[in-house]
């Protein structure tokens, strides 16, 4: 049975304080999961077959001990045709362990919630303060100028704190943004022995888990873009798979331009990942593809609904991981229409790249 990997060692310290044999054990199940599409029934029997090779499990215990304490535990479901699954408990655990890993890649992760160079309400403390204003928190009172204010006016022997004498600390403003992540599923993306799924689909889970705990306001929403385009729920991200795709990126960009029309959002943004330049569209219901080189009817298409996305404000984020000069001339072009950004990742580093973007560039564009 051939993995997706080479298996060295598992070293349960690897990641701080010892686990016990399940959560080992879960630990590496979940990995699976991440190169199954969350096919738990592959990842079971990719981990049964590591079992019989490294030995995982102790003498008295099995894989099959293991898979009644997922089911028990709430991880995995029967289903009515008698074949197991994964829960939404499993579903959460991949989001948050996408999460940390990324933030473990990065050399160093954001320290918290983003800010603007406006001052506003919430947020972390400024050292400069002004006069309260009605809705103003007050746990953010400047006590020490309050009382001096209330001193100057009256002195000790007539000393009284009043309305006129309250200020409070500035804070950095926060907004929200809204975010469409695009994800390429075409077949290039397995192409060549090189796993590119994967990484973004564990990129697409950590950055819903990242907005879900960090961001509550912001708002993420998936379009997955091959042949056509479609929206992807959060709840589905571990099963997101390649197909026999031809890459149409303007239905992608269409795609996620109308769901960012009905965002109230002040800050719009489209995170796109590809490997391959566009080469198909939808025309008068058909599909026009051409596969070869940079198709100028197909590139012009791309870049018409780039700049439809700068006058409305959108700007679109591309993350390359691919180095097809074809793909990098394209994407020149794209970010050169919208005045969007481009990264060229390695897989492994995707999601890193796509995490310190995220949290440089979401509350830039304030006005």
């Amino acid at each position: 049975m051939p993995f997706p990997f080479r298996y060295v060692e598992f070293d349960p310290t690897a990641h701080g304080e010892e686990k016990s044999a399940f959560e080992q054990l879960l630990d590496l199940f979940e990995q699976l999961l991440q190169y199954t599409a969350g096919d738990a029934g592959e990842a079971l029997a990719w981990l049964t077959e590591l079992d019989r090779k490294y030995n995982l499990t102790k003498s008295d215990e099995g894989i099959g001990d293991f898979i009644e304490e997922l089911r028990r535990q709430g991880y995995l479901e029967d289903t009515e045709q008698g074949e197991v699954r994964i829960t939404a408990r499993t579903e959460r655990s991949l989001r948050r362990r996408s999460m940390e890993e990324v933030f473990n890649k990065l050399r160093k992760g954001p320290g918290g919630q983003h800010k603007t160079p406006h001052a506003g309400k919430g947020g972390e403390r400024l050292p400069e303060s002004r006069g309260w204003r009605f809705g103003d928190d007050i746990r953010h009172l400047d006590v020490t100028s309050s009382f001096s204010n209330a001193y100057r006016r009256g002195g000790i022997d007539d000393f009284s704190l009043q309305e006129e004498d309250l200020e409070v600390y500035q804070t950095d403003h926060q907004t929200s943004v809204a975010t469409v992540l695009m994800i390429d599923l075409s077949h290039s993306m397995v192409l060549y022995g090189e796993d590119r799924i994967t990484p973004a689909r564990k990129t697409a889970l950590a950055l819903a888990e990242l907005i879900k705990t960090r961001y509550p306001k912001d708002s993420l929403d998936i379009v997955a873009f091959g042949n056509e385009a479609w929206e992807v729920s959060i709840k589905d991200l571990p099963y997101l798979n390649v197909g026999p795709y031809y890459t149409n990126t303007r239905a992608g960009l269409q795609r996620a331009r109308d769901i960012l029309r009905r965002r109230k959002n002040r800050n719009k943004q489209i995170l796109m990942i590809t490997d391959g330049k566009p080469s198909c569209h939808i025309e008068y219901g058909k599909m026009y593809r051409n596969a070869f080189g940079l198709d100028r009817k197909i590139v012009n298409k791309v870049l018409d609904e780039a700049v439809m996305c700068r006058r409305e404000g959108v700007t679109i984020t591309t993350f390359m991981i691919a180095q097809d000069p074809y793909l990098q001339r394209f994407v020149r072009a794209l970010t050169e229409s919208n005045r969007g950004r481009a990264y060229f990742a390695s897989p492994d580093d995707l999601g890193g790249y796509l995490f310190e973007d995220y949290v440089r560039h979401r509350t830039k564009r304030v006005r």
